[in-house]
């Protein structure tokens, strides 16, 4: 079965990094166009990067364009989110998601998510 495991989560001070990891089980992933997505308590889930299938194409959200970046290792199943320069209002749940669809913020698998807190 499809599975999607997050980590690197933790807790961070303003203008500090964290790496997160999403390794990718269950399905031919090299395949699937993957994101990344938070929620932070009481929000809506926000579509943060993304990444086409290959590697080829990137896309990320105004919020965070110029701080994140998205790359994957189809090697090794596993995508990430390198996170610099985090801010107080980037502290939510992360996710990454498997999309149906290139740039479409719509996917069918999801995982557990990792917590990023950041603050001083």
């Amino acid at each position: 079965q499809v599975q999607l495991v997050e980590s690197g989560g933790g807790l961070a001070q303003p203008g500090g990094s964290l790496r997160l990891s999403c390794l990718a089980s269950g399905f031919i992933f090299e395949n699937y166009p993957m994101s990344w997505a938070r929620q932070a308590p009481g929000k809506e889930l926000e579509w943060v990067a993304g990444i086409y299938s290959d590697g080829s194409d990137t896309y990320y959200e105004a919020p965070v364009k110029g701080r994140f970046t998205i790359s994957r290792d189809n090697a090794k199943n596993t995508v990430y989110l390198q996170m610099n320069n985090l801010k107080p209002e980037d502290t939510a749940l992360y996710f990454c998601t498997r999309d149906t669809e290139w740039g479409g913020e719509e996917y069918d698998y999801r995982g557990q998510g990792t917590q990023v807190t950041v603050s001083s």
